[in-house]
């Protein structure tokens, strides 16, 4: 049976892996989790992602590598599905709330692509508030 929600598998698994102090999981392969992965990327949360071809099951999944300080402290501290499947959460340019008084981000989907919450209120468009990391 398949994941009927990937961002919100992908998110679990980053969460579980960065709680047992991973250094990489994988995750199955999206257009979506993958630039939910060049944002998390761009904004340092994570070290990098590869998509890599699974030789057991003959399809492509993504490997995302987890970042942590000199110290092994995390640098995901958690990650938090907004918009559900059964409950889409929007917000407009300018209404778009702030994670931790602005220390997190949301990561949003919006006309323009999958962006952070700063990027969108700079360019001024609002989307899907998909997740927020901190």
């Amino acid at each position: 049976m398949g994941v009927n929600d990937p961002i919100a598998d992908m998110l679990t698994r980053i969460r579980n892996a960065n709680r047992n102090k991973d250094k990489e999981v994988d995750v199955l392969l999206s257009k979506i989790n993958k630039e939910i992965c060049r944002v998390l990327k761009e904004s340092g949360y994570i070290k990098g992602y590869e998509v890599k071809r699974d030789s057991q099951k003959k399809h492509h999944i993504l490997r995302i590598y987890l970042k942590y300080t000199e110290t092994r402290e995390r640098v995901v501290c958690d990650v938090q599905r907004v918009s559900k499947l059964g409950r889409r959460i929007y917000g407009g340019s300018s209404s778009i709330p702030k994670v931790l008084n602005g220390f997190g981000v949301a990561i949003l989907s919006t006309s323009k692509g999958i962006m952070t919450d700063k990027q969108a209120m700079a360019l001024k468009v609002g989307g899907e508030i998909l997740c927020n990391v901190w």
